[in-house]
């Protein structure tokens, strides 16, 4: 079964990250595009992790997992080379609300990382529900390369314009000639 595509806000979610290597620092780097409210425990930490935390004021607990750490987050992210932890992690999460993302085992996901661009409020992401990452990546790069700079205040300009016109039909086909003309410009 494929992941239902959902753009959901980090707002007020508390984020447990278990895992401190490279693969840990891919998923740290897009969770700050969204959220800085992530806490790290991790055994062992990489330099680069180490100063990418540093840099975005992430706390590291530098410590093994231990049973009940997730009480209290409302994500969890598992993101280390042990798959037992893992699948500890994901049947403690089962009894909880919680949502997990296991790294490379759909097994023990609830959601999934797509590949994504994101640029001011544009955010497009790519996702081959966990058959192919890298296909995904490549999909991803190569639509980044389609999308004009221009895209982040064209659409500062459209969030400002929706604050100012009521809602209705003149409203709607406004937006509708506006995007029009704005990808005429660059995509023709």
């Amino acid at each position: 079964m494929s992941f239902f595509p959902a753009y959901f806000s980090l707002k007020n979610r508390k984020i447990l990250l278990v895992g401190g290597g490279y693969i840990a620092l891919e998923k740290l780097e897009k969770l700050v595009d969204f959220t800085k409210e992530i806490t790290v425990i991790t055994k062992e930490v990489s330099l680069d992790f180490r100063n990418f935390a540093t840099t975005h004021k992430i706390p590291i607990e530098e410590r093994a997992y231990q049973k009940g750490d997730i009480l209290g987050y409302d994500i969890v992210i598992v993101a280390t080379d042990t798959q037992t932890v893992h699948k500890e992690i994901y049947q403690e999460s089962r009894t909880t609300r919680i949502l997990v993302n296991s790294v490379d085992n759909t097994a023990y996901c609830d959601f999934i990382f797509p590949s994504y661009i994101k640029k001011g409020d544009l955010t497009i992401s790519v996702s081959t529900g966990g058959s192919s990452p890298a296909m995904a990546k490549r999909l991803r790069i190569y639509m980044e390369k389609l999308i004009p700079s221009a895209i982040e205040p064209f659409l500062k300009e459209m969030r400002g314009l929706r604050k100012t016109m009521p809602k209705g039909k003149e409203r709607m086909n406004f937006f509708e000639d506006k995007s029009d003309a704005f990808m005429k410009r660059y995509f023709q």
